[in-house]
């Protein structure tokens, strides 16, 4: 979490900061350092950046624990900042998920963000105005309206994190050098979502969104991520029946 020492000044040169918290990183490093560098410049607890999926978005990377499961939060209501900056294709500031009308526009997120102590998210769209490939979330632990100077530096660490996207190597780059694909991860989550929602579909005779929607039900029931009941799903340890 953050430190008063983060809220205390803003940094002299946030662009010179940036750059030195991701020298000499690897490709594949470079998305994880920008959310730690972010919780280091900014008055956030945590941060987490997500691909775009089809159905559901897929963490890449967080900052930590903390941030990781705000990100799944989000995903499993399919609702949040998050997921409405990824619709619009602009920013979205909760300054105070606690009252008004941040509270208001996302209620169920709002009262798990505060039960995991969070009290405000800043998401930011990842690409371009054609498309947008992912999301950048800033999470922080009291309510807090971003500042001009704070906000050109969030959006100076969204615009690198969409060239760090951008600039992965891709699947088969990874296979021809004999390594693994920075995909290899993430595919394999939202392979599981896929899997178990079609195994939902086959059982109970529904759509696929409503199969999704069912997974996410299932999961905001139990306090869990749908990620996480999706792999019981697909081992047979949870099976979704008919009402």
């Amino acid at each position: 979490m953050a430190s008063e020492r983060n809220r205390a000044h803003a940094p002299v040169n946030a662009v010179d900061a940036i750059a030195e918290g991701i020298r000499g990183e690897a490709p594949a490093e470079v998305p994880h350092r920008l959310c730690v560098v972010a919780v280091e410049l900014l008055p956030v607890t945590g941060a987490s950046v997500s691909l775009r999926g089809n159905g559901m978005p897929v963490r890449m990377s967080a900052s930590d624990d903390a941030a990781a499961r705000m990100a799944e939060i989000q995903a499993t209501l399919g609702d949040g900042p998050s997921l409405y900056a990824a619709e619009i294709g602009a920013p979205v500031l909760a300054f105070d998920l606690t009252t008004g009308r941040d509270a208001r526009r996302w209620p169920v997120f709002a009262q798990q963000a505060a039960e995991a102590g969070v009290r405000a998210v800043y998401s930011f769209p990842l690409g371009d105005d054609a498309v947008c490939v992912g999301m950048f979330d800033l999470y922080g632990d009291v309510p807090h309206e971003l500042t001009r100077e704070e906000l050109h530096t969030a959006r100076h660490l969204a615009d690198l994190m969409t060239l760090a996207l951008m600039s992965l190597p891709h699947e088969e780059d990874g296979e021809s050098a004999g390594g693994t694909s920075w995909l290899s991860g993430l595919t394999t989550d939202q392979d599981e979502i896929y899997q178990a929602i079609g195994m939902i579909m086959a059982h109970l005779g529904v759509g696929a969104e409503e199969a999704l929607a069912r997974l996410r039900a299932s999961a905001f029931a139990q306090g869990r991520t749908a990620l996480a009941v999706a792999h019981e799903v697909i081992t047979h340890r949870t099976r979704l029946d008919r009402d």
